[in-house]
């Protein structure tokens, strides 16, 4: 199985869920990342703000901090290679990735009703 790293920008949480607001895109990673892991997929996240050492440690994501500076955050690595810079991976990039497919929220009124419970 494939190993995917995501190394974050600096944030305050990695889930979306703190502050005035929530952020949908961290939310909907955070919820990925947690099916995925359930499901026995090697995955995981580092921020800058708390780990800076894995930033620095890893010489793949230091030389491109190093070159085009924060702004590249997030950067996706898939067994050691870049496959994304600047946004997170979609739900179906993750899918490719895995070869589990990653369930995207119902519509409202689909499966289940309204209550997204698919």
């Amino acid at each position: 199985m494939k190993k995917i790293v995501i190394y974050d920008p600096a944030m305050c949480c990695s889930t979306g869920v703190c502050g005035a607001s929530v952020d949908k895109e961290l939310l909907r990673v955070a919820t990925v990342i947690e099916s995925l892991k359930r499901k026995g997929v090697n995955i995981e996240r580092f921020n800058l703000s708390g780990q800076p050492n894995a930033f620095v440690e890893n010489r793949v994501i230091s030389d491109h901090l190093k070159q085009d500076g924060p702004e590249i955050l997030p950067i996706t690595l898939v067994d050691g290679e870049v496959l994304k810079t600047k946004t997170y991976p979609t739900n179906k990039e993750f899918s490719e990735w895995t070869g589990i497919t990653v369930m995207s929220k119902p519509k409202k009124g689909g499966c289940c009703g309204t209550n997204g419970c698919c």
